[in-house]
């Protein structure tokens, strides 16, 4: 057996930082059932020279098993541990484009990017294609998708992204971004936003982007896809092809501070409302075999209750590790994944 030493990435924000560790030893746990072949073990924290690492024991860890790990949410570096020395391990990054594009935006009430990639990860470590994380081109939505954290992270992986949200000026602040980071980026790419038509009437608007990783990509036809709905998640079946996705991945509203809605809905406290009348759509829109991950705060609804509701929407919650956490003194953040059989 191998002892290794996991240096946890540096959190600018405080709170976040102070559950980083429990996450990231949760995270290692799905990581290690889904795709390692539960050969880590031992999982515990440490302290090397005064600075808290994760170390765990493992059989020898191959290269693909070192570019899976590469892909956490909060990790560093990787060493191998040989009494008191480190040996670092190569790790091998899916992203795809620089990290402004997951960083730059500031604004208030953005989900820390940590988290983001780590709701992300956990879903698509629940769905049958697991083991294609670092080959396989998945399509991620977000049905909830605000000014856009989670489809810059399907795109840093390589993944379409397509996202919905009901909030006009969260999709006009994406918008522009997107379009004037890849001016910036130089990156071969078109871009449109249009108008969505039903019966002679606008429901809707809608960006649509092909973006291409490098000039040759884009050529060859590769380019990835990204496209965000500014309309009603409720009617998410009406907007997006069924079966078309691989992952569904939501940061619920948490609740007074953020607003639960749907245009029927009106305003509610508890993302359960929101959440109970949009997921039957959600789950439409997923292949058979893809997952849903939502978080929400714990503190206006409860776990069994919202896994009770995936459950009536036809999903099959599975169990994903302890990612309960506080983000702030009203808040206090979980994860439920299930998936589409």
């Amino acid at each position: 057996m191998t002892r290794y030493a996991l240096l946890v990435l540096p959190a600018m924000n405080r709170v976040y930082a102070e559950s980083a560790i429990g996450l990231t030893i949760a995270e290692l746990g799905v990581f290690n059932q889904a795709v390692l072949g539960g050969k880590v073990g031992d999982i515990a924290e440490t302290r090397i020279g005064g600075i808290p690492y994760i170390a765990f024991e493992a059989d020898e860890l191959s290269d693909k098993d070192a570019d899976f790990l590469a892909n956490m949410s909060n990790i560093y570096a990787l060493f191998r541990q040989e009494g008191r020395l480190l040996e670092p391990v190569e790790l091998n990054k899916l992203d795809k484009f620089d990290d402004d594009l997951i960083t730059i935006q500031k604004y208030q009430g953005k989900t820390n990017e940590h988290f983001t990639k780590l709701l992300l990860n956990v879903t698509l470590l629940a769905c049958e294609q697991a083991g294609e994380m670092l080959d396989r081109r998945f399509k991620v939505i977000d049905p909830l998708c605000g000014r856009g954290t989670t489809l810059n992270q399907a795109l840093m992986y390589g993944y379409d992204a397509a996202g919905l949200d009901i909030d006009q000026k969260d999709f006009e602040a994406y918008s522009t971004f997107i379009q004037t980071w890849l001016k910036r980026k130089r990156l071969k790419h078109e871009a449109e936003v249009t108008r969505i038509r039903r019966e002679h009437k606008n429901i809707g608007r809608k960006l649509h982007a092909s973006i291409g990783v490098t000039k040759e990509s884009y050529k060859a036809g590769e380019a990835l896809e990204l496209t965000y709905i500014n309309g009603d998640t409720a009617k998410a079946a009406e907007f997006y092809r069924a079966g078309t996705f691989d992952l569904v991945v939501a940061d619920a509203p948490y609740g007074v501070q953020h607003g639960s809605r749907t245009q029927q809905q009106g305003l509610h406290r508890s993302p359960l409302e929101l959440v109970k009348a949009a997921s039957p759509g959600w789950a439409k829109l997923l292949k058979p075999g893809g997952a849903l991950g939502i978080s929400w705060n714990t503190n206006v609804a409860k776990r069994e209750d919202v896994a009770e509701v995936l459950a009536d929407a036809g999903l099959e919650p599975v169990a994903a590790g302890d990612f309960k956490h506080r983000v702030d003194q009203a808040i206090v953040r979980d994860i439920v994944v299930a998936r589409k059989m």
